[in-house]
């Protein structure tokens, strides 16, 4: 079936608006709080400029412009858009639009997060399938051998499974470098414990072409044309569609 050029799916356009996420959006269509014009709405309905989105009654704005910004995340932050929680990431970006965190840092660990209102890169970056490369820095409780980055390197038995193979490398004594293509929960944590290491402090520096770079922990910056167009030609051939909780890059490390 062909479409007007000017159309969208309704999910899409929901979440242009900076409303919420797609999948947020096909959630609210099924418990049909969603309106077209003010009729009934279902999966896969398409608008057109001009028609009238409503959402429990309430008329939402037409497209925002997207947002897209990187976050030195300080340990002590959670990374949730709850503002029930105390020390949620949103409330202390305090940013003007609604944004939500793209993967997570645990409480304890710091350092690069990328926080947007473009719900459709979080499914090409959060499927795990699409395997894309985070990067971090982490201390240990003692000195790392040979055998620790070797077995870190080729995968550890955690959480049912066994991890997929990474690049490792040892920074210093203590310090090494991990890049992952998957982010299990709580995972560079749970490798180390494995082989009897504890994680003593934990820092994203990197997330696909995004480098943390200088900025001061506690800061947040938009991203640069340059940085935006870069990210999203990798995420050119990336599955957008939307996540379930199997194949859901949970990255809480």
């Amino acid at each position: 079936m062909s479409y007007p050029e000017a159309s969208k799916r309704l999910n899409k356009a929901i979440s242009d608006s900076g409303y919420c996420s797609r999948r947020k959006a096909d959630e609210l269509i099924e418990q049909g709080v969603v309106t077209l014009n003010d009729q009934p709405v279902r999966l896969g309905d398409r608008v057109m400029p001009g028609d009238v989105i409503k959402i429990n009654g309430e008329v939402i704005g037409g497209p925002k412009s997207d947002v897209y910004l990187m976050l030195n995340k300080p340990v002590g932050i959670t990374c949730t858009t709850d503002q029930r929680v105390k020390g949620n990431v949103v409330d202390f970006i305090n940013f003007s639009e609604r944004i939500f965190h793209v993967g997570r840092l645990d409480k304890p660990s710091e350092g690069l997060l990328l926080m947007t209102n473009d719900g459709d890169i979080v499914n090409k970056i959060l499927r795990a399938g699409n395997r894309h490369e985070k990067e971090y820095i982490v201390r240990v409780d003692r000195p790392i051998s040979a055998e620790f980055i070797q077995r870190m390197s080729r995968g550890i038995p955690i959480l049912d499974t066994v991890t997929k193979p990474c690049e490792v490398q040892r920074v210093s004594r203590f310090v090494f470098k991990i890049i992952l293509v998957q982010g299990l929960n709580r995972q560079i944590r749970r490798m180390c414990e494995y082989l009897n290491y504890e994680v003593v402090a934990l820092k994203r520096v990197r997330i696909m072409t995004l480098t943390l770079g200088d900025l001061p922990t506690g800061q947040w910056r938009h991203l640069t044309r340059e940085e935006v167009a870069k990210l999203q030609e990798s995420l050119t051939d990336s599955d957008n569609t939307p996540y379930s909780s199997s194949d859901l890059d949970q990255d809480f490390n």
